[in-house]
């Protein structure tokens, strides 16, 4: 079972990193909305859970302003093991407060 957990979860990194930034921002979005019972979160409230201004946020959304650490951020996953990976994620999490 965490063999097949494992190829999941690379596989699902190459594709984020083939995609646009824009898409991802949309993907992540909404699946934080799920995680929340299917409760939608306005760009406004997201934004400020980022620590951004909602115009920001929504420029990336949209896909009219490209972040770029966005993106090293996703190359830089990409180059990760499987389990170092979801040692990055949970040592960032604890790090922002959310684990």
């Amino acid at each position: 079972m965490f063999f097949l957990i494992k190829c999941i979860f690379k596989c699902i990194i190459r594709i984020i990193i083939a995609m646009q930034i824009d898409d991802l921002f949309n993907i992540l979005h909404n699946s934080i909305e799920s995680q929340n019972n299917g409760r939608k979160i306005s760009l406004k409230d997201m934004a400020d859970s980022l620590g951004i201004s909602m115009r920001t946020y929504q420029d990336w959304k949209l896909g009219r302003a490209n972040p770029q650490a966005a993106a090293i951020v996703m190359k830089m996953l990409g180059r990760l093991d499987d389990e170092e990976i979801i040692r990055a994620v949970r040592k960032i999490n604890r790090l922002g407060g959310e684990g």
